[in-house]
């Protein structure tokens, strides 16, 4: 290769720390082009690194082999087109909503299932990312919307994700243009409805429930809202007695303690109903300091999900409330939350109410304001629609009396007709 056509190539090694530990990303640039690329997890111990681990010389290594590739032309501008795959492409996608955005593992996961069972069979995970066209992401959303069993939203989730992954790969100098751009986007109107229980409801639940620790996690997740992975998470430190506060400072799903779902702890108001049950339950024998988990498996770690689920359906049952899993929108566990969210709009403002339940964004909060009872607007629009009837009826009597009183002097100026 002529050396004044040689690529100019220069690169540096990156540790990052994600949710799964420390990663080392090669990044290097081609003619001003900068490149960006998973190598694996970091190995920083004197010992031997196991497969798949990466030291820093290793790391080293393989990012000095890329850019030789780039240097010999192996590896081709993105200027001037590339070879990366479909499949490729959705894998450094997915490192990247997971380690720059900060996506929790059990939604990378999610994205993951969507790219192998959907985008990888539609456009063949071995194509090139670049010969993706307009058409082919037309014919991917007709498919979407005309295959039995999914759903509209399931539909419109699918595409969001693949507009998300082009996107990335034109940003990274992949494609010179975005196929999905002029694509027409699938919309979804939600109604904002949702299961919930009364209070009544709630209390007949809590008394069929087969053990006084779920009587406990019924009660919390009713009338504090905490979401099922801060249930599990919940250690008896987090709950202050004293000043009728638990806080929330964690969030166990899929076998992960991570931070609740908005990313920042909270502190929720714990009222005497559910206090007086976890109470009851901090009178156990074992698993009551203060790091201990509130609500624990008979050896104390953390309750599965699934169990949790399969005892609330089944105090359903037993409180004669059964029939709420068979209707048009089942009852679900988490719908105790949504409970906690209407009783809530009804005792603070909407700001108040975000905070208590962790909302990253007010306009789901806002979800909950049909739920508050229209009594006081109805009154006060119904005194409005009285004083304007009043005023309406006063004006037709005014305009009645004067049109009697001119009939009556007409009356008294006409000839007699019978004379």
């Amino acid at each position: 290769m002529n050396p004044q056509l040689a690529p100019r190539v220069s690169g540096s090694l990156v540790l990052r720390e994600g949710t799964r530990g420390q990663r080392w990303y090669g990044k290097w640039r081609v003619n001003g082009r900068q490149h960006k690329k998973l190598i694996g997890p970091a190995w920083n111990e004197r010992s031997r690194p196991p497969q798949g681990f990466y030291t820093r010389k290793m790391a080293e290594a393989v990012l000095h082999g890329w850019m030789t590739d780039a240097r010999r032309g192996i590896i081709e501008d993105p200027l001037v087109g590339t070879r990366m795959t479909l499949q490729a492409a959705c894998e450094a996608w997915l490192a990247y909503v997971e380690h720059d955005k900060g996506r929790a593992p059990t939604t990378v996961g999610d994205y993951r299932r969507t790219c192998r069972n959907h985008f990888w069979p539609a456009f063949g995970a071995t194509t090139p990312v670049d010969k993706i066209s307009k058409r082919d992401v037309e014919r991917f959303r007709a498919r979407l919307l005309e295959e039995s069993g999914m759903t509209r939203a399931s539909a419109h989730k699918a595409m969001v994700l693949l507009r998300g992954c082009i996107k990335y790969a034109k940003r990274q100098g992949w494609i010179r243009s975005n196929p999905c751009e002029d694509v027409e986007r699938i919309t979804v109107k939600k109604s904002g409805d949702f299961q919930v229980l009364s209070v009544e409801e709630v209390h007949a639940v809590i008394r069929a429930a087969e053990t006084e620790q779920d009587a406990a996690i019924f009660a919390v997740a009713a009338f504090a809202g905490l979401r099922m992975g801060e249930l599990r998470a919940l250690r008896w430190r987090d709950v202050d007695f004293a000043n009728q506060t638990l806080h929330v400072r964690g969030n166990f799903t899929h076998s992960q303690l991570r931070t609740p779902k908005s990313g920042k702890v909270r502190a929720v108001p714990l009222i005497d109903l559910a206090a007086a049950r976890l109470d009851a339950l901090r009178r156990r024998e074992l698993f009551t300091q203060p790091g201990d988990l509130v609500f624990c498996t008979p050896l104390g770690s953390y309750v599965h999900d699934g169990d949790l689920r399969r005892r609330f359906y089944a105090a359903l049952r037993v409180a004669g409330l059964g029939h709420k899993r068979y209707e048009d929108k089942p009852i679900t566990f988490h719908d105790l939350r949504h409970t906690f969210g209407t009783l809530a709009v009804k005792a603070w403002d909407l700001a108040t109410v975000q905070g208590y339940m962790g909302h990253s964004d007010i306009s789901t909060t806002m979800g909950y304001v049909h739920h508050v009872p229209k009594t006081q607007h109805a009154d006060q629009l119904g005194r409005l629609v009285s004083l304007g009837a009043e005023s309406e009826l006063a004006a037709l009597m005014t305009v009645s009396r004067a049109e009697s009183r001119k009939l009556e002097g007409e009356s008294s100026h006409s000839p007699n007709r019978d004379c």
